[in-house]
């Protein structure tokens, strides 16, 4: 069995004196992540959707801000404007910490990384870790990016706002949390499911179909269930204003991060007791 033949091929296979410390793997994780083409593919991708979007929407608006309803003018959130983008960017970074795991599933190199470091927990951590910081230094970079952008073109109409305005700052820097929270439960979910296609489907199916469905529920159970779905949850943090009956930006942020430490436990216990 891997989990008793593990630790001897890593001792063997290491100089005397030479231990697996948690610095160590996570080094190792870095290579690893460097390493991979489709790294810099989906990150390059995920700044761009954030950029473009932004772009796209605040130009579109800033040419038509004149010849707005004064319902649509009632609902303008330039801040949402120029952050639109983050609804695409979810699934690039979910689907790029879905790789980050499977991809060793799919190659065997999930059984070296298993004997280098026989323990298996370090491993977990050292991806979080990796991805983490990675991911959450592009993500806010984006989210500051598409901002700043966005409201070049809209406050050519004097239609833009600033970070000094309430809770703008803490939209902008929510977008790029709330990315890299995707991200890790993508990571968490290819741990648990180790098939490329079969998490990215239910993370999709986490962000994109479960409040839809939810919000055919009647609404003396809507109400008391959709404020604590994931997605309704985590997003109250990247927005300006957010719409009664939900939970308070950073209360939904926090809940949104509870989902992840569930999914890193259940996936960390799956790494532990099944064979790779």
């Amino acid at each position: 069995m891997t989990t008793l033949t593990a630790p001897a091929a890593a001792d063997a296979s290491m100089p005397p004196g030479v231990k697996v410390t948690h610095a160590r793997v996570a080094a190792s994780e870095w290579a690893k992540f460097f390493s991979l083409r489709s790294s810099y593919l989906v990150l390059a991708a995920t700044v761009l959707v954030m950029a473009g979007f932004g772009v796209l929407f605040s130009g579109v608006t800033a040419n038509r801000f004149s010849s707005m309803s004064p319902a649509e003018l009632a609902k303008y959130d330039p801040t949402a404007t120029s952050l639109r983008g983050v609804f695409m960017a979810q699934l690039t970074i979910g689907v790029l910490g879905v790789l980050t795991v499977t991809g060793e599933y799919a190659t065997g190199m999930i059984r070296s990384s298993v004997s280098a470091a026989p323990r298996r927990l370090p491993l977990v951590w050292a991806k979080l870790i990796v991805f983490g910081l990675v991911s959450g230094m592009v993500c806010t970079a984006s989210a500051f990016g598409a901002f700043f952008l966005g409201q070049a073109l809209l406050n050519a109409q004097h239609a833009g706002t600033t970070l000094a305005a309430p809770g703008v700052f803490r939209a902008v820097l929510g977008t790029g949390l709330y990315l890299t929270v995707v991200g890790l439960i993508g990571v968490a979910l290819g741990w648990i499911v180790r098939h490329t296609a079969g998490a990215i489907a239910t993370l999709f199916g986490v962000l994109l179909i479960l409040p839809p469905l939810m919000s055919a529920l009647p609404d003396s159970w809507g109400r008391h269930i959709n404020p604590y779905l994931p997605t309704n949850a985590g997003q109250e943090v990247l927005t300006v204003h957010p719409e009664p009956g939900m939970l308070a930006p950073w209360n939904g942020f926090v809940v949104f991060c509870l989902y992840l430490v569930l999914a890193v436990a259940a996936g960390a216990i799956s790494l532990r007791r099944r064979d790779v």
